[in-house]
């Protein structure tokens, strides 16, 4: 049986539909009221009154009404850590058995977010659907005889009283059914060596056995793991090995900066599908191979709600103002950047997810991850969201053939106004930094009316370095980051900041542009 026709069994045998549901605003009620009732009797719910929630005519309104806004910082020192310590039936009935630890982009020390059998089955779920998807791609029979690469980090974790502690990878990788073992490549043996580094090498090394038809991976890990394959095996392209690799299923990162430097190592077209995965919850895939926009999941066991993106709801910051107030999904609008908040089986409550997100279509809830609520670029009032940033350069990389893998910038003090620093790498060596950075700079004055006003006046300075790429996972192995999931900030502040400009001069690896000593 191929991966496709053991996918269709299992959805039979399990009862769900792939059909994507048809009653968002519906189906997000039913979901909260599933939510509540689940955890009506946690130290949550009889905090919040959630029996007198769901006896109210418009539960969602006094849902808003009774809990708060909350970031991890403050759903932590009040909840989580007592969930951590083992206590059961604090924000999700029961102990939890997992959690994920995630430090986003942040440069943070990690976070432990819950991960519950509920939710698990939800994400599963949905990967189930995306899979089903596949049929509208009219992908070659074969395709689906074929193994499935996924790329993350190590599936060991670590006991720690009544709980595990790990990636959301790894705790994926201990839950993935059994009937999928089979399609599935680099296997335990590999996911379970403790440095990432090793597996990388293990991989490489079992690669000529494997039959790859399709990768699940971050781009950045992905494209690492085919140059070491090609290295070893002194081959040009990824389908000399591969010939039937024909699809990347990505997440965790803007995808086009990798784009280019990886269709260098293809010899055949290669189909991208984006997804919107995070510790805390699956929430959207691409369902349609001619748009790029991802989907919003609407009964995946998440209620969704909205913070518009402003100055009143978000502090410099980008921390949640005390005014602040989310609208339901029935809400929202095109062309304006929302926060996305979340209230999960994984007994998350109104939590701020972090990221910020721009509907393209408010039917079929069609969306954009514009950027970060505090990965943005506003140091004198030009407004540079991560979209913008993102764009630009992919613009620029596109107009120059520079070869863009990694890229950060940073804002700060330059005498009596302020500038920008950029860090690229960029495989191109005929391109300088002066030419990468007025290519990119252009393109952010036409993105974006605010930045090409404060160019004019406030912001004077624009300068930027081109670097190995080595120092960039050099700095993510110092930060104890280096696993499949992590991902290099594109915007870095304050103490962060510091710590990446002076770790890259300390390199002493600054091949083009001056050395940014901030």
């Amino acid at each position: 049986m191929n991966l496709i026709g053991a996918l269709v069994q299992q959805s039979i045998k399990l009862g769900k539909s792939p059909e994507y549901p048809a009653d968002p605003t519906g189906n997000q009620e039913e979901q909260l009221r599933k939510l509540l009732l689940k955890a009506r009797k946690t130290a949550f719910g009889k905090h919040h009154n959630f029996d007198d929630i769901l006896r109210h005519n418009h539960f969602p309104g006094a849902f808003a009404a009774a809990v708060p806004l909350s970031d991890y910082d403050t759903f932590y020192q009040k909840w989580w850590r007592l969930a951590l310590a083992d206590e059961p039936d604090v924000t999700w009935p029961g102990k939890i058995p997992f959690f994920a630890l995630s430090s986003g982009t942040s440069g943070a020390s990690s976070k432990y977010i819950p991960v519950t059998n509920d939710i698990l089955r939800d994400m599963k779920k949905i990967s189930r659907r995306m899979f089903f998807d596949l049929a509208k791609y009219h992908l070659p029979a074969r395709q689906f005889t074929r193994q499935m690469l996924m790329v993350g980090s190590g599936t060991s974790l670590r006991a720690e009283g009544g709980h595990f502690t790990g990636d959301l990878s790894g705790i994926l990788g201990l839950n993935r059914p059994v009937w999928l073992e089979p399609y599935y490549r680099p296997g335990k043996h590999i996911t379970g060596l403790p440095e990432w580094s090793d597996r990388i090498e293990a991989i490489a090394k079992e690669a000529p056995q494997w039959d790859i038809g399709f990768a699940v991976s971050n781009p950045m890990w992905l494209q690492l793991i085919f140059e070491r394959i090609l290295e070893k095996h002194k081959l040009q392209s990824i389908h000399d090995i591969w010939p039937d690799f024909n699809l990347l299923v990505h997440g965790g990162v803007f995808f086009e900066p990798y784009r280019q430097t990886l269709e260098q190592l293809f010899s055949k077209e290669v189909h991208y599908i984006d997804s919107y995965m995070a510790s805390e919850g699956f929430f959207a895939y691409q369902n349609h191979p001619h748009h790029r926009d991802l989907q919003l999941v609407t009964d995946g066991g998440i209620y969704y709600e909205f913070v518009p993106f402003t100055p009143e709801n978000f502090d410099d910051e980008g921390n949640l103002t005390p005014e602040a107030r989310a609208l339901p999904l029935s809400k929202i609008e095109t062309n304006q950047h929302y926060a996305l908040i979340i209230s999960t089986a994984a007994g998350a409550w109104r939590y701020l997810l972090g990221d910020t997100l721009q509907f393209t279509d408010t039917e079929r809830l069609t969306f954009r991850i514009s950027g970060r609520t505090k990965q943005f670029l506003s140091v004198c009032g030009e407004h540079l969201s991560l979209d913008n940033i993102n764009e630009a350069v992919r613009r620029a990389d596109l107009t120059l053939g520079a070869g863009i893998r990694e890229f950060v910038a940073g804002g700060f003090r330059n005498g009596s106004g302020w500038a920008h620093r950029w860090w690229f790498s960029a495989a191109n060596t005929s391109v300088s930094p002066e030419t990468l950075m007025n290519a990119v700079d252009t393109q952010l004055k036409l993105l974006n009316d605010d930045y090409a006003v404060e160019r004019e006046y406030a912001l004077k300075t624009v300068e930027a370095s081109i670097i190995p790429n080595e120092v960039f996972l050099q700095w993510l192995h110092r930060k104890g980051k280096f696993n499949g999931q992590a991902k290099i900030p594109r915007v870095m502040k304050g103490e962060v900041l510091q710590d990446w400009a002076s770790f890259a001069v300390q390199q002493g690896q600054i091949v083009r542009g001056n050395p940014a000593v901030l």
